[in-house]
């Protein structure tokens, strides 16, 4: 991975035409008709009678027929072969117009204009990394007085932490734990794996077309984070085992003091004059509060501080929690255990995927590593079916008349294909059906990829799918409302984490002795979820309201955010300023607007308890703008939007 280029790259062809034709049977057919367009400069393809449908998520073939889709790896295989016997050489690249064609084509609808820029950013099809740091006009020295701490080494600490390299900013990364990934690092219980296509969920700057699955394990994206660390430079500016307890903001010397403490309990205080917050939302396990929690005689523990000391073959295991980490979770538990008990409040809708535990084959990777431009273009795919397009879908219509259900038309469609995608799978069994079908509208939670194992292992022997609300634990096993007592060795909580206590339990505090805290009590806000009013010089990554749950890869987002606060930092060092403030008319209409928009949407929707939401119902965590939207907003801070001194 270059620090210049946002591509990988591309390795020449050598293999013989009978290999070429071989790894084109595995090919996304779309995505290979893009390739051809930049390989032989011809755009009669766009033109032609072979045109891929609507793209959706999941789906990469484009509907297209076994003739189309063999008259297309025709055409390629012509294509490579004089790719490869002229020695690699391309034509001139496709103009802006041609590319908006071409993404049109691609994805089988109209992509407006206003995307055409962010997608050009974000694939990066000229091999220029847009995104890429380059403070002209600011000179080594300036920057050498500006020391900026960045709290966590998640994805997108390690992604702050690169940029900072980039720009020649002196920065120290601290991590609690002792280790890179965040809560890649954290979450290491059986089938753990991301929900997002990992072509997708990884940099714009560093794809990996070597993903051994389209949506890896926890071990893999794990590896991934820890080599971007060594390969761009910042590893060494990290320090593990290393815990922020506490930051004060000093507004006569503008700088923060940050009091940290290490693995052994050692107390220590640096100053910093910029903090970059990037603890994340999901960080912070959360056990429910049940009664007689306290006397279970076995191993009892969260999902996110799995015992891997605890065996669990034989066991009778509770899980409680059918969240996302317990969908993934409970088909491993269920192989092992003689006797699991999935304990659900709630069910989850989900959506019909068959490559969620799809291994990429050789073929595939051959193709993403050797075909020019084959993975920018199927990053492009992966990403639009789950983009804005979404968003309609979301949106309350007031005279929908089944909102108990539905919210609108579309979301009403989607409803009856997902159940009828359960029904499939159940069969005759109406009572498990009754259990697993949601009544609450499809996406006012967190979505779920599904290849068919969640409902297959429900319907084993040894698994039991408990709906009624859990009394007690006791001594031996979990006491449910019916009175019934069911025995169990060992209980899994996957229940959840603090999400609504955002950089919590650090003790935060700005001008005038502000306490974070008590300035966000149960509604924390900030302004595009980054900069809050009287706390100079703090930028949040992840923080309030930044969640996505209806499109794109919290990578995205994180992007964005990450770019905004650069542009930040410059303007305090090309301005010779000390420090910048949110100013409170700014923050506070942009909240009005925030929650005026959550008012519309499903995420909000009375029949839906969810991480969402704080204690009163109100929608905290999660995003409801269109990523586009966003994208403007974060490219360059208004810094009339600060107070500067």
């Amino acid at each position: 991975m270059s620090r210049t280029s946002t591509t990988t790259e591309i390795l020449p062809i050598t293999e013989d035409d009978a290999f070429l034709e071989h790894a084109l049977r595995r090919a996304s057919i779309p995505t290979l008709m893009m390739a051809l367009v930049h390989l032989t400069g011809d755009t009669s393809l766009l033109d032609g009678a072979i045109r891929p449908g609507t793209a959706v998520m999941g789906e990469v073939d484009g509907g297209l027929t076994e003739d189309d889709k063999a008259a297309v790896r025709a055409q390629a295989l012509d294509a490579l072969r004089a790719h490869r016997d002229r020695g690699g050489t391309l034509p001139p690249p496709p103009s802006r117009d041609t590319i908006r064609r071409m993404m049109s084509f691609m994805v089988g609808q109209d992509v407006p204009d206003e995307y055409v820029p962010m997608m050009l950013e974000e694939l990066a099809l000229d091999g220029v990394d847009q995104r890429h740091v380059a403070w002209d006009g600011i000179a080594p020295e300036t920057r050498a007085r500006c020391l900026v701490a960045v709290i966590g080494a998640g994805m997108s600490g390690i992604l702050t932490a690169i940029k900072l390299e980039q720009a020649g900013v002196p920065y120290v990364v601290l991590e609690k734990n002792d280790a890179v990934g965040g809560t890649w690092h954290e979450n290491a219980y059986p089938g753990c794996r991301v929900d997002v296509a990992n072509h997708f969920y990884c940099y714009s700057f560093a794809p990996n077309p070597g993903w051994s699955e389209f949506f890896s394990r926890r071990d893999e994206i794990k590896d991934y984070f820890e080599r971007c660390t060594r390969e761009f430079g910042v590893h060494d500016k990290i320090r593990f085992r290393t815990e922020v307890v506490s930051a004060r903001w000093d507004d006569v010397r503008a700088v923060w003091t940050i009091c940290t403490r290490d693995a052994d309990g050692r107390d220590a205080t640096f100053e910093a004059n910029a903090i970059v917050s990037a603890v994340g939302q999901l960080n912070r396990p959360k056990i429910p509060e049940i009664a007689g929690l306290e006397t279970f005689r076995g191993a009892k523990f969260h999902s996110a501080r799995w015992r891997h000391d605890v065996d669990l073959t034989g066991k009778r295991v509770a899980v409680i929690g059918t969240g996302a980490s317990g969908f993934q979770l409970v088909p491993e538990v269920a192989k092992v255990a003689s006797r699991l008990l999935v304990f659900q409040r709630s069910p989850q809708w989900m959506s019909p995927n068959p490559r969620y535990h799809a291994a990429v084959s050789d073929e595939k990777r051959w193709l993403l590593e050797h075909v020019p431009f084959y993975g920018r273009w199927y990053r492009f795919l992966l990403f639009w079916p789950g983009s804005d397009g979404l968003m309609p879908s979301l949106v309350v219509d007031p005279a929908w008349p089944h909102q108990e259900r539905s919210v609108n038309e579309l979301n009403e469609m989607t409803r009856l294909y997902f159940t009828d995608y359960m029904k499939q799978q159940v069969g005759d069994d109406p009572e498990l059906l009754a259990k697993v079908v949601p009544t609450y509208p499809p996406f006012g939670k967190r979505m779920l990829q599904d290849n068919g194992t969640w409902l297959s292992t429900l319907k084993r022997d040894n698994v039991e799918l408990l709906t009624d609300r859990i009394r007690e634990i006791t001594p031996h096993g979990v006491r449910t409302d019916d009175g019934v007592e069911h025995p169990v060795d060992v209980i899994v909580f996957a229940t959840g984490f603090h999400a609504n206590r955002f950089l919590w339990p650090m003790e935060i505090t700005g001008r005038h002795g502000v306490a974070l805290r008590a300035r966000w009590g149960e509604e924390p806000q900030a302004y595009l979820g980054i900069t809050v009013p009287d706390f100079p010089n703090l930028f949040c990554l992840y923080g309030p309201g930044t969640n996505l749950a209806h499109a794109g890869s919290i990578i995205f987002h994180s992007e964005c955010q990450v770019r905004y606060v650069m542009g930040c930092l410059a303007a305090l060092l090309r301005g010779g300023h000390a420090a910048m403030d949110v100013k409170h008319s700014v923050h506070d209409a942009y909240y009005q607007r925030f929650d005026a928009r959550h008012r519309q949407l499903v995420f909000s929707h009375p029949g839906t308890t969810s991480w969402y939401k704080n204690a009163a119902g109100k929608v905290t965590t999660t995003s409801p703008w269109r990523l586009v939207d966003y994208w403007g907003w974060t490219r360059e801070p208004d810094l009339d939007d600060y107070e500067l001194r």
